[in-house]
């Protein structure tokens, strides 16, 4: 990887931006190696959480509007590089966590929030910089924004592309959790610990049930329940689940 570094421990996967001297801004070979891993990871049995932040201090400043690779493309089919990448983010039916640690601008402030679960530094910021820049919504923004925190809301962070601190991106629901910036990989590495101990097959359905539940009438989403409920009746991770309650200790998932 040019742009990436991807590292693996214990089921966790981090992918860290790596592009510090530019506050890791995304050029058009860092969006196809992005997209590139989080398809591999998805295909992946051994692969239980991702991880995804960003080098030395920053999570990612946003597209790198410097970038030759990027102003040579034609306009529509580097846009759709980009909506590639924002959908191969969402379809990873393992948990995702972004860990935050500075700045997360346009783009990138997008792809944080279209982890599962996002952890912040105190020092973090956050910023739909896309109108400053003459530039409407991408990466998934215009999709995001008004479930994340309402469609009133979702104008006020597009139209004045203020920025706007940890503190206040806890406040509107963007980030799960803010932490001092020497607790932010003690935490994280926490949950994902959590969450690789936990069982796969049923946190890839509940992944699932919670966006088909977000875009379906109550029917719909009870009828997709009971038939993700009826596979985990049937799997080997239930009844290793039972067993381990009735026996009082850890349960050991497989993923099947």
């Amino acid at each position: 990887m040019e742009t990436l570094v991807v590292e693996r421990a214990d089921g966790v996967v981090t992918v860290t931006m790596n592009r510090p001297r530019k506050k890791n801004a995304v050029t058009g070979t860092m969006t196809g190696e992005l997209a590139s891993v989080f398809r591999d990871i998805a295909r992946s049995t051994e692969d239980r959480v991702l991880v995804l932040t960003g080098a030395e201090g920053d999570f990612s400043s946003g597209a790198d509007l410097t970038d030759s690779s990027s102003l040579t493309a034609s306009g529509l089919y580097y846009m759709r590089r980009i909506s590639d990448l924002a959908l191969a983010l969402h379809e990873i039916p393992q948990p995702t966590i972004a860990k935050v640690p500075g700045v997360a601008a346009g783009m990138s402030a997008n792809l944080a929030f279209g982890c599962d679960l996002v952890v912040a530094s105190e020092a973090a910021r956050f910023s739909e910089i896309f109108a400053r820049r003459g530039l409407s919504l991408d990466c998934g923004g215009s999709w995001l924004l008004p479930r994340r925190v309402g469609l009133h809301k979702a104008f006020e962070l597009a139209y004045f592309a203020d920025v706007i601190s940890a503190a206040d991106a806890l406040e509107l629901g963007l980030v799960n959790k803010v932490v001092p910036a020497g607790e932010l990989d003690k935490t994280v590495d926490e949950w994902a610990a959590r969450l690789a101990a936990g069982p796969p097959l049923a946190l890839s359905m509940i992944k699932a049930q919670l966006h088909v539940g977000a875009n379906s009438s109550l029917a719909q989403a009870l009828e997709y329940e009971a038939a993700c409920q009826t596979v985990n009746f049937n799997s080997a991770d239930t009844v290793e689940a039972m067993a381990a309650f009735v026996q009082k200790r850890d349960p050991r998932f497989i993923g099947r």
